[in-house]
């Protein structure tokens, strides 16, 4: 697998994010935020499962010849972490608004490379930190956070900020030892649905005609972005370094303003454009710096 088709795995599985922010807000009209989770992820899987079953069932036994435990306890760290970030931004919708929501969650760009250094003890480009620098301060400008309000909320957001991140990582880990990304995605959001579905039957109805007003929200955010998108992230982690990958998957909130610029009306300010430049600088930075020492 190329390096140019990892990138664009990584910019499609971006892309489908940003646009599925709208989905995830309206989808909780008429039902709570773990019914929702345990659709859309059930639905994510059974988009991937017959994928698996036409392109990656023959390469089970090869595959787990020698590790299978490894991979169950990835897959497990992976599907828990996707479990935990999910379900905390989901409730944390309930208790702030989308702006906030998209600004927070961005903090897994700094999380990621601070977890590797200090826990993996990987080096890192020196080109990682000052992109970092460029995605938060434009994440700042494009989500127009200078005249939000602070609420409970967002701390939320910030805890599953840390979950997005370890799912960075250990999706990093899975890839470099297995090459089942089908079987890996099918896994993980089998594992969300599960556990929303738990937890759900205690705080939360599942009333079948609720689920059924919020459909198309839920159809949407389950194939494309619970079943696909995460499939195409594990296609770009095959040769992208979590680090970078983050770096790229911060895109998110750019796609997301320009998501609501074309399907909500919303007027793009000032601050937004120059908070998407410095969030497009700083992918150009992480991806372009280091080829300059290979040439």
């Amino acid at each position: 697998m190329s390096k140019t088709f990892s990138l664009l795995s990584a910019l499609l599985c971006t892309f489908i994010w940003g646009t599925t922010f709208i989905a995830q807000d309206t989808g909780m009209d008429n039902i709570g935020p773990f019914t929702f989770n345990s659709v859309r992820f059930f639905v994510g899987f059974l988009a991937i499962i017959p994928l698996v079953l036409i392109f990656e069932a023959k390469k089970f036994k090869q595959e787990f010849k020698f590790d299978k435990k490894t991979f169950a306890v990835l897959s497990f760290l992976i599907g828990s972490s996707l479990f935990l970030g999910s379900a905390l931004q989901q409730v944390a919708l309930l208790y702030t608004d989308v702006a906030n929501a998209a600004f927070f969650t961005i903090f897994y760009v700094p999380m990621v490379p601070i977890l590797i250094f200090f826990f993996k003890k990987d080096s890192l480009h020196w080109s990682v930190w000052p992109s970092v620098i460029l995605c938060l301060i434009g994440g700042y400008l494009l989500t127009d956070f200078h005249d939000a309000i602070v609420r409970l909320g967002d701390a939320l957001v910030i805890l599953g900020a840390l979950f997005w991140s370890t799912h960075i990582i250990f999706t990093g880990m899975i890839v470099k030892r297995y090459n089942l990304p089908l079987t890996i995605g099918a896994i993980q959001t089998f594992l969300v649905a599960l556990f929303s579905f738990i937890i759900g039957l205690f705080y939360e109805e599942f009333i079948t005609e609720n689920i059924l007003n919020e459909i198309d929200s839920i159809l949407y955010a389950g194939i494309l972005s619970g079943g696909f998108a995460f499939v195409l992230q594990i296609y770009a982690q095959k040769n992208i370094t979590p680090a970078p990958a983050a770096i790229i998957f911060s895109l998110e909130g750019v796609f997301a303003t320009i998501a609501a610029w074309f399907l909500l009306s919303q007027i793009l300010g000032i601050n937004n454009l120059i908070g998407c430049a410095f969030i497009l600088s700083g992918v150009l930075l992480s991806q372009l710096v280091p080829l300059i020492k290979k040439t």
